[in-house]
């Protein structure tokens, strides 16, 4: 399949998916609004080591070269001369992190709004991630959705990981669910364009990454969170059309 046929079908309305079998989550900035604590623990470790002259890392920086994208990604894009070094930068980062993330870390509004929608159909979903295992389940319990999930599919896991459409490809696989009638939630570039490869059209959170950018990676729309009237009028339209498999049963 040709990625124009790609973009054309995931162009495709969240009304057309019915019945609606599935919903799949990217976690950081998805689930829960985690990009500030990332950022932070990234702007205070790497002025630490002098990294840009010791000039602290700004927002634009952070979209562009870190957020949603996989450790082995930001460790080449940072440390292009030491790999290695860059890898154990990101550990300690991300230990830094779950210190951070264990003490704040609020769900995206609507979160459970939407997941009560999901349970109350009988939908399958999955976590699909690029964060490391301790990540994601580390923030997926704190939220309390660990048994919401049916499976959390790691980028580490794949041959590649976003913004290549495996992880999500890998999702629908174990999920046994068509991609004709699943949507995909995601906040970053990375996300979206990942979700769009694999097919499926992408519900964007403008949570914390520029609009404009977010548009570039060809959502099927944007909403500033899960409580946003364009996701859930388009929620309505698509029970009326038939809705889950469980209704259409």
């Amino acid at each position: 399949m040709t990625t124009g046929e790609n973009s054309v079908q995931s162009k495709k309305s969240i009304p057309d998916l019915a019945p609606l079998e599935a919903v799949l989550f990217d976690v950081d900035g998805t689930l829960c609004d985690s990009d500030p604590l990332h950022h932070y623990a990234f702007r205070e470790m790497l002025q630490e080591i002098g990294f840009n002259n010791g000039v602290p890392i700004d927002e634009e920086f952070f979209v562009e070269n870190i957020a949603g994208k996989h450790n082995h990604d930001i460790a080449m894009r940072l440390f292009p001369d030491d790999i290695p070094r860059g890898a154990k930068f990101l550990e300690d980062k991300e230990a830094m992190f779950r210190r951070l993330a264990s003490e704040n870390l609020p769900p995206i509004k609507g979160l459970y709004k939407l997941t009560k929608w999901i349970e109350e159909r009988g939908l399958k979903r999955a976590a699909v991630t690029n964060a490391p295992k301790q990540n994601a389940e580390m923030i997926i319990s704190k939220l309390g959705l660990k048994d919401f999930f049916d499976v959390v599919i790691l980028g580490s896991d794949c041959e590649r990981a976003k913004p290549y459409p495996d992880p999500y490809l890998k999702a629908l696989e174990v999920l046994k669910v068509s991609k004709d009638h699943t949507f995909v939630c995601e906040d970053s570039v990375s996300g979206i364009k990942a979700g769009v490869a694999a097919g499926m059209p992408v519900v964007g959170l403008a949570t914390r990454n520029p609009e404009n950018l977010l548009m570039e990676a060809d959502p099927t729309f944007l909403v500033k969170d899960y409580e946003d009237p364009k996701l859930w009028a388009a929620l309505e339209e698509l029970d009326k059309k038939g809705g889950s498999l469980k209704t259409a049963a």
